[in-house]
């Protein structure tokens, strides 16, 4: 019935993923949105959180509620900057750090077996054409 639907084959496709990198993080309490927020600000840190939106494709209120939450377990900090008195930068505390080679291997083993189930080229094209769609349609 669907079968040409975008919208409807791309969200079935993200609930089969949701559940994928669901089970990745919980080991370590984080939701698939956080854990790719707290990788985003261990490999950038000082962004500011409307930077941060802006790479992970997010309002800026979604990215707020998220930082709010890494915030309050105690894996991220604001810090005001001179550069925009409205926005503080992000960075990660020690504790966020210190999950930085797990979160990344967890991360890996997921993508190792979704490539492993795909095959690595129809992978990698898959990756490649979603995003060129979202380039096109933003």
């Amino acid at each position: 019935m669907f079968d040409q639907c975008l919208y409807f084959n791309t969200t079935a496709l993200a609930r089969v993923l949701e559940r994928e990198w669901t089970k990745a993080f919980k080991p370590f309490g984080l939701t698939p949105s956080q854990a790719f927020m707290l990788r985003a600000i261990l490999d950038k840190p000082g962004l500011l959180q409307s930077e941060l939106a802006a790479g992970l494709a997010i309002s800026r209120p979604t990215a707020t509620r998220s930082l709010d939450g890494l915030q309050k377990m105690a894996l991220i900090e604001r810090w005001s900057t001179d550069r925009d008195g409205r926005e503080s930068a992000v960075h990660a505390t020690e504790r966020g750090k210190s999950m930085k080679a797990d979160l990344n291997a967890a991360s890996a083993e997921v993508t190792k077996r979704l490539k492993k189930k795909l095959g690595a080229a129809h992978f990698d094209d898959s990756v490649l054409k979603m995003k060129g769609i979202r380039a096109l349609l933003d």
